[in-house]
């Protein structure tokens, strides 16, 4: 089972954090479910960039970026060669590092 390394973010992660998750797994599905709760306003169906991460290893083993994905991280805050929408980037067989953003473009964002 992968390990999904997050890097330390203020808000979602602010001391970093190690979570597993099975191969076939999206990195958005593995955050929420492992309690990180990264923005997703679309409900993860590439309409949005909230979601974006960038991977900073591994990178290769995720599912390759379809052209719907590439043009939505077009609008991506802070993009990166190795910006990804973790509702897009799905988990192959190997660990991979990530940093969630320390922005995003979300203009209805709602906080319970």
């Amino acid at each position: 089972m992968p390990t999904i390394k997050i890097l330390p973010h203020a808000e979602y992660c602010p001391d970093g954090r190690q979570v597993n998750a099975p191969a076939g797994t999206s990195i958005c599905e593995a955050l929420l479910d492992n309690g990180v709760e990264v923005e997703h306003a679309c409900d993860m169906v590439c309409a949005c960039t909230t979601c974006h991460v960038i991977v900073r290893e591994g990178g290769r083993t995720l599912s390759e970026m379809e052209e719907g994905e590439e043009d939505m991280l077009d609008r991506a805050w802070g993009l990166e060669p190795d910006s990804r929408l973790s509702c897009q980037a799905i988990l192959g067989q190997a660990d991979v590092t990530i940093e969630i953003p320390k922005y995003s473009i979300n203009h209805a964002r709602e906080k319970n």
